[in-house]
């Protein structure tokens, strides 16, 4: 199987190399931290300290890691802590986000055999973390055959990424055999994973970090949307965080019966800021098809900005600061079968959230927020169900101020997952381990 694994790797990664040079030209996806991916990282002078190796895929992870690696700085403050990431969002939020801390961000290496050893011979951890379900073979055999610990933080398997890891258990039992600690935010998580092969002592339940987020206040950042847009002057804003082609479309199309159901002295404006940065200009595209006046975040600030019915937040790692300006959030992700987006932020912010039906990547934490009557889920993605729900909040302030209260509670009574992390990690950081 590890034959057939590298063999599918390394078709696959020539099958879109014409892709990777084609974003080289146009800057797209895959063009930023591309060497870096093929292990060529700065050569880590850890000066004799123990090099702590975090893995973070994406904006969400690395948000969501940062308690914890504050944490441990704190506990351990003579480590090296090397953070890397896999996209180009979640390198702009942990370069900004780590900075005080981390020795170096990175880019993580795909999972070539050559361009794993090249990384971690210029990185040398001796500790390995790999957020939620970053299950690895080449790194994770290296790393473990480089005499790293490594563990599973925030670890999460949804029920169907385990049906397909399932069909290769005799694989991912050897995978999980190098893996010395699996550290699960849900029992259910605990049970898949120990169903493919992790040894019940190697796996522990300490909750999600995604909870240990700071409670959103308003930012310098904050503050310059809410002048550039004239955010707060009379209209409530709906923002809609994450999204996925094409909820865009659906959200405006919902958006037009918004505006004749609105009173004059009501009228929302609807900020949009879409996951992926190379779908800035189609989104941008789709804006413009529905007639709507609308500002980009990009552009030079104009007369425009204060009165854009729609404003397109084309921009890397801001999103956290439009949270506080919003009066509803629509998590995005969540109208198709995408998975959704995280809930976790515009909760932390105390923000009245809506997502669409599909929400299996947030299972547990959907429901839990459902029960506590912190957030609306449509039951279809119809763009009647998506007119009444925000009908609904727009016409009843006190109806968002209580789910924003109540997912704020929800976000307080959680918390603790970074405590209980560091605690079973603490072997890792003993002197002589």
């Amino acid at each position: 199987m590890n034959l057939i694994y590298n063999i599918a790797l390394y078709v696959g990664f020539l099958f879109l190399t014409p892709r990777f040079f084609y974003d080289f030209i146009t800057d797209g996806k895959w063009a930023a931290g591309f060497k870096q991916r093929l292990g060529n990282v700065p050569s880590l002078d850890a000066g004799g300290r123990k090099v702590v190796l975090l893995h973070c895929v994406s904006v969400g992870e690395a948000n969501a890691a940062f308690p914890l690696a504050r944490k441990l700085k704190e506990r351990s403050p003579d480590i090296a802590l090397v953070v890397s990431t896999t996209t180009k969002t979640g390198q702009k939020v942990a370069r900004d986000a780590y900075s005080q801390i981390a020795d170096l961000v990175v880019y993580f290496p795909f999972d070539l055999r050559w361009a794993v050893k090249r990384f971690l011979r210029r990185v040398r951890p001796s500790v390995v973390l790999l957020t939620e379900t970053e299950l690895w073979f080449n790194f994770i055999r290296l790393a473990h055959k480089s005499d790293a610990r490594i563990a599973l933080v925030n670890g999460r398997l949804s029920q169907r990424s385990f049906g397909r890891y399932a069909k290769v258990k005799g694989f991912m039992m050897r995978l999980l055999s190098y893996v010395d600690l699996a550290l699960m935010q849900t029992n259910a998580d605990a049970q898949r994973l120990m169903s493919l092969g992790a040894h019940g002592s190697k796996v522990k339940v300490t909750g999600n970090l995604k909870y240990e987020l700071d409670a959103a206040t308003e930012s310098e950042l904050t503050l310059e949307f809410r002048r550039r847009f004239a955010i707060g002057a009379g209209a409530p804003l709906i923002l809609a965080a994450s999204t996925h082609s094409p909820e865009e479309k659906l959200l405006l199309d919902a958006f037009k019966q918004i505006w004749k159901d609105s009173g004059s002295d009501r009228l929302p404006r609807i900020m949009i800021a879409p996951r992926h940065p190379e779908r800035f200009d189609e989104v941008a595209a789709v804006i413009k098809a529905t007639g709507f006046t609308f500002a980009r975040r990009s552009e030079n600030p104009s007369a425009r900005d204060k009165t854009a019915e729609v404003v397109l937040l084309d921009s890397i790692g801001e999103l956290k600061a439009a949270y506080p300006l919003a009066d509803v959030v629509f998590v995005g992700g969540s109208l198709i079968p995408h998975g959704g987006q995280s809930i976790f932020e515009p909760a932390a912010a105390g923000k009245a959230m809506v997502t669409g039906p599909y929400t299996a990547n947030f299972d547990a934490a959907v429901k839990e927020f459902l029960t506590r009557d912190a957030l609306i889920q449509l039951p279809d993605n119809s763009g009647k169900s998506i007119v009444a729900a925000f009908d609904e909040l727009l016409d009843d302030a006190g109806q968002r101020g209580n789910l924003g209260t109540n997912a704020l509670a929800v976000i307080e009574a959680n918390r603790g997952a970074a405590d209980r992390t560091i605690e079973y990690l603490t072997p890792f950081f003993t002197s002589g381990e």
